[in-house]
């Protein structure tokens, strides 16, 4: 199964627009997906101190953590579509991992206190994210820094990341171009 994990407060964006292809492409080709809607489903995406003390325990009391947490742990793929804010995921996307990551199910310690994957196995891991800024920008950020320290330290593998700059200022083809990379890298 593919997850589609989909951040964006705005029904109207082009991070929409590629939410829509990417569903298409996958309904074209018969594959079963899920998509989780961290706007839509009303995500929390703090941290609070009550779920704090149930996290290294692999608990929480937020029965949507639960919920995203058994999705990833029946995927085999994952593709991610959100904007780049401030030189990172939204917010809400970083609350995701600080919630739904949790110690002994998303992750455990090795012997040398090394972050390893538990019980989430990805074999594929796309990410199309959208900037005004120039793609280059963020470069280290999405393919070292995340790649390296937060997906592949919980079995999302294989880290595949595209990006359509000058979202909203660009020119129309820039937007059509990229869908039609969507449709082919789906």
């Amino acid at each position: 199964m593919i997850t589609i994990l989909y951040a964006h407060p705005y029904g109207k964006s082009f991070n929409h627009a590629i939410l829509e292809t990417v569903k298409s492409t996958l309904d074209g080709q018969g594959r079963d997906y899920r998509v989780l809607d961290l706007y839509a489903d009303g995500f929390n995406p703090a941290l609070d101190a009550s779920n704090l003390q149930l996290y290294s325990k692999g608990e929480t009391a937020d029965p949507l953590v639960e919920k995203y947490l058994d999705t990833l742990m029946a995927s085999d793929e994952i593709i991610m579509i959100f904007p780049v804010w401030w030189g990172m995921m939204p917010a809400i996307v970083h609350g995701f991992m600080d919630k739904v990551f949790l110690a002994g199910r998303a992750y455990k310690y090795a012997e040398t206190g090394a972050l390893v994957p538990d019980k989430i196995n990805i074999d594929k891991t796309i990410i199309f994210s959208t900037s005004e800024a120039p793609t280059d920008c963020f470069a280290p950020f999405f393919k070292e820094y995340f790649k390296n320290n937060a997906l592949e330290t919980v079995g999302m593998k294989n880290l595949e990341w595209y990006n359509c700059a000058q979202t909203s200022h660009g020119p129309a083809e820039n937007r059509e171009k990229f869908l039609e990379l969507v449709k082919e890298k789906v």
